[in-house]
């Protein structure tokens, strides 16, 4: 039986790590990979290690460095929890680590309404230490990712992945935890 391979593709506070979280507790054998916890960890004990600017790196050596010990060790599924909006990080994911032949690979996408993340990120209580460099709130990170997503294919396709859900409204979330149980029992 092939591992599940679940990649959340999203912006700031569009539901992707309460969603991991449920799916973890409902998802026999199965475990959360979020890049927000070693951004974190970082930011609380290495910041002197930290990039100024460009790509963060150190946060994703230690996310290769989980996955890879994971793939290897354990016979966890897998619930991959980060932005990922953009195609060529999906594709580095999907190829280098969840190789079709030994997992089923699940794409997440919330396209939830900018209205509503504004919202959310406006009334937001998450900690911020996972932040670098310029940013401060959340606010700041959504602009950024709205003014990229225009300009990126962001948006999955379904050929990226075995298969692809979107999230429109976290109302849904339930029915697609049921969906990705009932392929991991196949």
């Amino acid at each position: 039986m092939k591992r599940l391979a679940v990649v959340t593709v999203g912006m700031t506070h569009s539901g992707k790590s309460s969603f991991a979280e449920k799916l973890e507790s409902r998802l026999d054998n199965s475990f959360v990979l979020d890049q927000d916890n070693h951004a974190a960890f970082i930011n609380t004990y290495y910041q002197k290690l930290q990039p100024k600017n460009g790509t963060n790196t150190l946060k994703h050596s230690i996310t290769d460095l989980l996955t890879d010990y994971a793939i290897v060790n354990t016979d966890l599924h897998f619930i991959t929890c980060s932005s990922n909006l953009v195609k060529k990080g999906r594709t580095y994911l999907l190829e280098t680590f969840y190789n079709k032949e030994l997992f089923t690979r699940i794409l997440v996408y919330f396209d939830i309404p900018h209205d509503i993340l504004k919202n959310r990120v406006k009334n937001s209580v998450r900690n911020t230490n996972i932040f670098r460099g310029d940013y401060t709130n959340f606010e700041q990170v959504l602009t950024r990712q709205i003014n990229e997503n225009y300009l990126t294919d962001a948006q999955p396709s379904a050929e990226e992945a075995d298969y692809l859900f979107v999230v429109k409204n976290n109302d849904e979330v339930d029915s697609i935890i049921k969906e990705i149980i009932a392929i991991a029992e196949k």
